[in-house]
């Protein structure tokens, strides 16, 4: 039986799954999540592979809860640098910014890649997990629209084609070919552009 390293049992689960997913979070970023094994993580969190699977049954189980902790965190993000009373344009950069600072802080293969590797079921309940950080995306578009900074026929369409803008991204960003700084100066004027924004700088 494990030894008890909390005052509580309920505290103890909480540090292991914390371990758990920061281990993830380390060795999404040297090898991929695509690479990840559930001996990996064990290893990397200091647990047996018995002690990962009472708490995650499956790698699916343990890329949902890594991905709710990643989305929750890119929310917090946002919220805390986005200035008071920022335009639609400062809105989306930000947005951006994050986003391509976490494709090099949680490296992962694009959707096609995840919905092979999980299959479908898996991939659906992850792509609600996400589903936050689209709605925002879909608000900023919305506020800039209403607001006239923005063109945007189509709310949905335009956000699906926003995120492959920044999906595109990914390997330069991986390879260490691009900055994040740099490309989220490309992505946000190449997107400010499409949008017609009356102010893309």
């Amino acid at each position: 039986m494990p030894r008890i390293s909390a005052a509580t049992i309920g505290e103890h689960r909480a540090r292991t799954r914390e371990r758990i997913l920061e281990a993830v979070s380390r060795l999404s970023r040297e090898q991929g999540i695509d690479a990840l094994s559930m001996t990996d993580v064990a290893h990397e969190a200091g647990i047996t592979r018995t002690a990962l699977y009472n708490y995650y049954p499956d790698k699916a189980a343990l890329l949902l809860a890594f991905t709710e902790q990643v989305t929750s965190y890119f929310i917090e993000s946002y919220e805390r640098e986005l200035p008071d009373g920022a335009t639609p344009a400062e809105r989306l950069r930000a947005y951006v910014r994050l986003q391509l600072a976490g494709l090099v802080a949680h490296p992962h293969p694009g959707p096609a890649d995840l919905s092979a590797a999980l299959g479908p079921d898996a991939y659906q309940r992850l792509a609600e997990h996400v589903a936050p950080m689209q709605r925002i995306l879909a608000e900023i578009l919305e506020s800039g629209a209403a607001s006239g900074d923005f063109e945007v026929p189509d709310v949905a369409a335009t956000a699906r084609m926003v995120l492959a803008v920044i999906g595109a991204e990914r390997v330069p960003l991986v390879s260490g070919a691009v900055t994040v700084d740099r490309a989220g100066e490309l992505v946000s004027d190449f997107v400010l552009r499409a949008l017609g924004s009356r102010s893309p700088r």
